[in-house]
C-alpha cells in the first residue's frame, strides 16, 4: 500500500504529521548546508545547540511553561519516570498514587521499592473503566507527591478535571500531552513518551518544577537524578539528538493546527464521530464510561472475541491499520492523537457502518 491509502490507528509509536516527515526527508542528508545528517553531528555542534534551544523554546511557548519549571530532555521512555519520580521525589516518605490504568498501577509497583506507597483511588476493577472524582480520592495528609495518568491508553479513559492536592502533583501525560491546554504551574512534575502526539520514540519530555530537583535519594543513580540533567541542561550524555530535532519539526506542525488550543478542539471533533457510531449502534459496545472517555483512545468491543478480531482483519485490509485493542483487554481501540487525520477517521467511521450493517444479527 501507498502511504496515502493507509491510515494508522496504533496507540503508540503512533502516527507523525505528514509535513513533519517531509521536511526532515528533505533534511535528511544535509541539515541547513552542516553537510551532514542530524543524525551524525554532534550534541556540542553549534548546529545542533540551535536545534535544541529552539525545540525547546517551542515548546514552551507552546505550552506556556513558567520559569518556574526546567524543560529536560530524557531517555529510557515514560516507563524510567516510573523509577525516577519516587527516586527523586519521595524521599523514603509516602506517595500518593491514582490507579487507574496499566500504566499508572506499573507505576504504583515501582515507587513501592523506594517508600511508601498509599493508593488513593484504585478503579481497575470497576466494571466500565472510569476515573474516581475527586471526593473519591483517599489522600495522605503527609504525602510527598500525588501520581496519576492523565489518560489511560489500554482503557480509554481521561481525567477531565485537575487533582485538587496538598501535595505536588505528578502527572503522566504522555497520550495527550500537546492535545489541551496545560496549567504547568499547577504540577510539580508532568513527563510523557514521545511516540505518541510528539516525536518518534526515544525522547521522554519532562517539565519538572526545579524547586522539586536535589532531594533524590543518595543511591539514585547519575543518570536519574533531575538535579544533574537541570544543571547539565539534559545534555550530561549525549541526549536523543534525532527525536529532539522531529520535536522541534512536530510543533513547527502544531502551530499551523492552531497550538494546543485548536488541537483540543479538533481532538473533540475526530472523538465524536466515533463516539456518535458506538453510541448509536446495536453492534458496538464501549469500554469506558462516558464521562470519562479519552479523546485519544477509543475503546470498545463488539461483545465477540472472534468478530473483533474479524474486524480488526477486515479494517488492515481496507488500510485502517492497528485497531486491535491492547492484548491484555483486547476488544478494539482506534488511538486518534493529534497527527491522525480527519480523513483517517472519516474514512474509520464508513467502515465501522459497513461492518455493523454487514455483521450485525
Amino acid at each position: 500500500m501507498k502511504r496515502e491509502e493507509v491510515f494508522n490507528f496504533s496507540a503508540g509509536p503512533s502516527v507523525l504529521p505528514r509535513p513533519a516527515l517531509e521536511r526532515a526527508a528533505a533534511e535528511m542528508l544535509n541539515y541547513n548546508g552542516s553537510g551532514m545528517s542530524v543524525m551524525e553531528m554532534s550534541h556540542r555542534s553549534k548546529f545542533f545547540q540551535e536545534i535544541f534551544d529552539s525545540t525547546k523554546a517551542k515548546l514552551k511557548a507552546a505550552l506556556n511553561v513558567p520559569d518556574s519549571h526546567e524543560i529536560l530532555f530524557l531517555q529510557g521512555g515514560a516507563s524510567a519516570q516510573f523509577s525516577m519520580v519516587p527516586l527523586n521525589l519521595m524521599e523514603g516518605g509516602t506517595a500518593d498514587y491514582a490507579v487507574t490504568g496499566n500504566f499508572a498501577n506499573i507505576a504504583c509497583k515501582e515507587a513501592r521499592k523506594y517508600g511508601t506507597v498509599h493508593v488513593a483511588a484504585d478503579t481497575l476493577r470497576a466494571p466500565l473503566a472510569c476515573i474516581p472524582g475527586q471526593s473519591e480520592l483517599d489522600l495522605s495528609p503527609d504525602a510527598k507527591y500525588f501520581y496519576y495518568c492523565a489518560n489511560n491508553t489500554i482503557y480509554g479513559t481521561a481525567w477531565g478535571y485537575v487533582p485538587e492536592t496538598a501535595a505536588p502533583l505528578v502527572c503522566d501525560m504522555s497520550s495527550e500531552i500537546l492535545s489541551r491546554p496545560v496549567d504547568v504551574s499547577r504540577y510539580g512534575l508532568i513527563f510523557a513518551g514521545a511516540q505518541k502526539n510528539m516525536a518518534p520514540a526515544g525522547v521522554t519530555v519532562v517539565l519538572i518544577d526545579k524547586a522539586l530537583a536535589g532531594h533524590e535519594a543518595p543511591y539514585t543513580p547519575l543518570m536519574m537524578s533531575y538535579k544533574t540533567m537541570i544543571d547539565k541542561d539534559s545534555m550530561y550524555n549525549t541526549p536523543p539528538c534525532w527525536c529532539i530535532y522531529m520535536l522541534g519539526l512536530v510543533l513547527d506542525w502544531l502551530q499551523t493546527q492552531g497550538g494546543v488550543a485548536g488541537m483540543e478542539a479538533i481532538k473533540h471533533e475526530k472523538a465524536s464521530i466515533i463516539y456518535d457510531i458506538i453510541d448509536n449502534s446495536r453492534l458496538y459496545r464501549p469500554c469506558a464510561r462516558r464521562e470519562d472517555r479519552s479523546d485519544m483512545n477509543v475503546t470498545f468491543r463488539t461483545g465477540d472475541a472472534d468478530l473483533d478480531a474479524a474486524f480488526a482483519k477486515e479494517a488492515q485490509a481496507q488500510g485502517l491499520m492497528n485497531l486491535k485493542g491492547h492484548r491484555s483487554v483486547g476488544g478494539l481501540r482506534a488511538s486518534l492523537y493529534n497527527a491522525q487525520p480527519m480523513e483517517g477517521v472519516q474514512a474509520l467511521a464508513a467502515f465501522m457502518k459497513k461492518f455493523e450493517v454487514e455483521h450485525h444479527v
